[in-house]
């Protein structure tokens, strides 16, 4: 799941007159998504159930001693860390990725998962923002040591679901949530059947169009595979 990525397809669907402004439901892999085309051209995600599982775990990382966070699913498995020296800047993205790629490899080789054993594979870091009226900054770290330039939609989701547990938002407030790169989500919770679901505010951009040659006399026109 990617809360970005959807706002994204959405976005580019409505591009080639696909869609039209209302609701859409897209299927992803970890389930059914509702997705609002707005008439301004932004979207919003609607979120599968988002909650905490652990509340400040330790974790020993190299270099850098203890560190704690809340092991938290947002639609990914997420390692949220509040408590930090780093300085959540561009300018610092290669030693941003270096301190949380180490945080990930601690909790692997601690044996500290999701539920079910699941791989937490996003490491979360936050700070206030320096933006008028935007709540929170934060650093994702994704899959592949690549850092996102979105604000993170699941990761925001894995955010309020921590928020919401400790009191600290009501349903419906808006909570606004700033990318290293500067763009801004905003994000809200509902409470359903004892769940909690959060939605997604954001915008996207379409900025290129391309044609693929697959050309036959080409052996490698589908692309390397191993």
């Amino acid at each position: 799941m990617c809360g970005h990525g959807t706002i994204g397809l959405v976005v580019s669907l409505a591009h080639m007159g696909r869609v039209r402004p209302g609701e859409h439901r897209i299927e992803t892999s970890v389930g059914a998504v509702s997705a609002v085309l707005h008439e301004s051209g932004e979207v919003t995600v609607n979120n599968v159930p988002s909650y905490r599982s652990a509340a400040g775990v330790a974790v020993a990382i190299p270099g850098h001693g203890d560190v704690r966070g809340d092991v938290v699913w947002g639609g990914n498995w997420f390692f949220l860390v509040q408590d930090h020296k780093m300085e959540l800047k561009l300018a610092n993205v290669d030693e941003l990725t270096h301190f949380t790629w180490a945080i990930r490899k601690a909790l692997r080789d601690n044996g500290i998962t999701g539920d079910d054993g699941k791989e937490i594979d996003h490491i979360e870091l936050f700070s206030p923002s320096d933006k008028p009226g935007v709540d929170s900054k934060n650093f994702v770290l994704c899959p592949g040591k690549a850092y996102d330039r979105s604000p993170c939609g699941t990761g925001t989701s894995a955010k309020l679901a921590c928020l919401y547990a400790d009191g600290k938002l009501r349903e419906g407030q808006v909570w606004k949530q700033e990318s290293i790169v500067g763009s801004v989500f905003e994000g809200t919770v509902a409470v359903r059947g004892g769940k909690l679901y959060p939605s997604i505010k954001g915008s996207a951009f379409v900025n290129a169009e391309s044609d693929l040659i697959l050309d036959p006399r080409d052996p490698l026109c589908m692309g390397i595979r191993g």
